[in-house]
């Protein structure tokens, strides 16, 4: 299968949560037979599920006897989160950051605040990086941060108001810069200005935007999800080339049962089984193939030469969290806005 058909955008329709996944079918003894539940998840996350999928059915079906179905919507982190808000009925979130997990509250309550605490590692089942993707043989020799800001150089990212995965692309800009020698948050907003001025263009999610890169021929470089990197590279057949930075951020994508949804159809437990069993270490196996770095240290051990040590910052740590990050960056009248606007 080619790219251009792996990489197809899809998003269900929210006619999905018309349906009612709580219910299924009935056995002769009034138990469900069967049951569906929804995952709204971010823009990568489409080859990971695909291959999870089948592993949690299988597993639930040994469990339980009954069949379950997973319907998958994927998109940028932010859209995906605001369609929950507005009443798409997840059973869970699968999202690239905290905060589009905690932003789920603010027309009504949908998350437990405290969801952070219901599965390890703060409900982070893995993480990931920001990579940079170039064209093979690196013709505009891209090696770090710096180099972006070159005048020849065009530059792929997401949008911040809408994609996750473009949030961690500009803190991984601005931690760099601030950690150049003389560095300051005035020196750090000027590169990231100058970054903002080589985006030709700024799709709404990280597929899109690889979309754009490896199919519509855009950009010299683009900044990516480390396992979205990986993909393009093994999918192209060595059209591209993956450029470590020297310094990045680490993502930690995060995962929640959407609790007003699942008590009301019903799925509470099997949506909760779905999140608790990427902690499995088959799951995990699954994780790191698909190249994001799995949080179980025996997997991780196993899969030591895919991942590559590099020198992370970490949200909390360099920004003061999300919730201080967000407000300061990405919210109307901050940061992002004031640079791109010039």
């Amino acid at each position: 299968m080619g790219i251009k058909s792996l990489w197809q955008v899809f998003l269900l329709a929210p006619v999905l949560a018309a349906c009612s996944p709580g219910s299924g079918k009935v056995g002769a003894e009034g138990a469900a037979s069967s049951v569906s539940i929804l995952n709204v998840s971010y823009d990568p996350t489409r080859e990971l599920y695909l291959e999870y999928n089948p592993l949690f059915q299988k597993y639930w079906r040994e469990k339980t006897g009954q069949e379950v179905t997973v319907q998958q919507s994927n998109g940028g982190s932010g859209k995906q989160s605001l369609a929950v808000m507005n009443g798409l009925k997840a059973d869970v979130v699968t999202l690239a950051l905290a905060h589009d997990i905690d932003a789920l509250n603010k027309i009504k309550p949908l998350v437990n605040p405290k969801w952070q605490q219901a599965f390890p590692d703060n409900s982070a089942p893995y993480t990931s990086t920001v990579v940079f993707l170039v064209r093979k043989r690196n013709p505009k020799n891209i090696r770090d941060w710096g180099d972006l800001v070159k005048d020849d150089v065009a530059v792929l990212t997401p949008n911040p108001k809408t994609s996750g995965g473009a949030r961690w692309n500009f803190l991984a800009a601005w931690a760099y810069a601030k950690h150049q020698p003389g560095g300051s948050d005035a020196k750090a907003e000027e590169f990231v200005r100058k970054l903002y001025q080589r985006v030709p263009v700024m799709d709404a999610g990280a597929r899109a935007s690889t979309i754009s890169f490896t199919q519509r021929g855009l950009g010299d470089v683009l900044l990516a999800w480390e396992n979205e990197a990986h993909l393009a590279v093994r999918q192209s057949g060595g059209a591209y080339e993956i450029i470590i930075p020297s310094l990045s951020i680490l993502c930690e994508p995060s995962v929640a049962v959407v609790d007003a949804n699942v008590d009301e159809k019903g799925t509470r437990e099997v949506a909760s089984e779905y999140l608790r069993h990427l902690y499995s270490e088959e799951a995990q196996r699954i994780i790191a193939k698909n190249f994001y770095r799995p949080v179980n240290k025996k997997v991780r051990a196993e899969f030591a030469d895919a991942f590559p040590v590099i020198s992370l910052v970490k949200i909390d740590e360099e920004f003061g969290g999300w919730e201080k990050a967000q407000q300061r960056f990405f919210a109307d009248g901050g940061v992002f806005d004031r640079i791109y606007k010039h």
